[in-house]
């Protein structure tokens, strides 16, 4: 295997061979509050990519995956981020749904599953929270019942992302009638395309629809298609939160050091650096950055254990909070004129999209308040929350 500064020298000299031509305008293209940006043009890119074996690159090789350790995954997604490539279509399932199944699935669903991810041929969305199930998990309600050889799904889900353009969902439903909380759910690899399903996008204050709500009634999968035991989908589910906290955390704040450096350029052109508040703010913003990197580097000896632990709560309120604080900023630096839309109907700049997408930052992926529930009582070892 290739020492991490082989591995960070190669996939950054692909970068830049490959990132040309046709691909060169997708240089920034998508990402939050972005995702309706060129998007088939970016999934042809990361089509480009797995066939020069870019994608999946911490599997396993006998997934498909290129075996690397934990540090060449970290060079991995720097260099993506410096290279200001574009925004990974396929990230659900390659950084979520993928490690899942390699830690619990069954050998059959590794097969049918695994491959199309690897090809980027198959989407996932993610079907966890619900209308009364936000950050609360395990209050769902969507149910499934056994069928013969299917299972029967019936709910809703809300805010999953990128619905619209999946072709599979990994669900969190009720399979034991009368069960309550984290006991008597199941982890259900349901399709989208067949009857019982309808996805309906929601408007954001960005006027882009990345969220969406799915209705399943009557949706059918095969019964195969349950990960892990019958009521264990609790845990299951637990372990795709982690691997959501994983290496990839670390190209993020690449992208956000690249916003907070063009934030401080627009504050020394128009003037607003002057103000020593202002000032304050940004050198704020800074050393807050490097707290955010300090605290993802920690957490990745729980990644090399197999997934991070409680702690990696700490680094998501740490980033949610700065980075919808860094939003805010970014207004006060533009003033007053910030708050007209650059253009007819609603055309929004990139700093009044990072305002106002930012602000699910603390709410999506386990909400702060959520994160310190986690943070008191499976770090600090405090009692828990009281619970009706």
């Amino acid at each position: 295997m290739s020492s991490v500064e082989e591995f960070r020298a190669e996939i950054r000299g692909w970068l830049a061979a490959n990132l040309t031509g046709s691909f060169a305008g997708l240089r920034g293209r998508g990402g939050p509050g972005r995702e309706h940006e060129a998007f088939a043009e970016r999934l042809g890119w990361e089509r480009h990519m797995a066939a020069s074996g870019w994608t999946c690159v911490g599997w396993p090789e006998a997934y498909g995956g290129r075996g690397a350790s934990i540090e060449q995954q970290v060079a991995f997604h720097e260099e993506y981020a410096l290279a200001d490539a574009p925004a990974r279509v396929n990230h659900i399932g390659e950084q979520l749904l993928g490690p899942t199944l390699v830690a619990f699935g069954t050998p059959a669903q590794r097969a049918r599953f695994l491959p199309p991810i690897v090809a980027v041929e198959e989407l996932w969305c993610q079907g966890y929270s619900e209308p009364d199930a936000g950050s609360d998990l395990a209050n769902v309600r969507t149910r499934a019942e056994r069928d013969g050889a299917d299972w029967v799904v019936t709910g809703q889900k809300i805010w999953t992302s990128l619905a619209h353009e999946a072709q599979w969902c990994f669900v969190v439903a009720r399979t034991e009638p009368g069960s309550s909380r984290h006991r008597g759910l199941s982890y259900l690899l349901v399709p989208l395309d067949g009857p019982g399903v309808e996805i309906r996008p929601i408007a954001q204050l960005t006027g882009t629809s990345e969220f969406n709500e799915v209705f399943f009634d009557g949706a059918r999968t095969r019964a195969e298609h349950i990960v892990g035991a019958p009521g264990d989908g609790w845990r299951v589910a637990m372990a795709t939160l982690g691997f959501e906290r994983g290496v990839s955390t670390l190209g993020q704040q690449v992208g956000f050091r690249r916003e907070l450096e063009s934030l401080i350029a627009l504050a020394r052109r128009n003037g607003a650096a002057d103000d020593p508040l202002i000032r304050d703010r940004l050198a704020r913003a800074w050393t807050g950055l490097e707290t955010i990197r300090c605290n993802a580097l920690r957490m990745l000896d729980g990644v090399a254990a197999g997934a991070p632990g409680p702690e990696a709560s700490i680094g998501k309120i740490f980033w949610a909070t700065w980075h919808r604080e860094l939003g805010e900023l970014a207004m006060s630096v533009l003033g007053a004129g910030g708050l007209a839309a650059a253009g007819a109907p609603y055309e929004l700049d990139d700093w009044q999209r990072l305002f106002l997408f930012s602000r699910s930052d603390t709410i999506y992926a386990g909400s702060n308040e959520i994160q310190r529930n986690i943070i008191a009582e499976r770090v600090l070892g405090l009692p828990k929350e009281i619970r009706p």
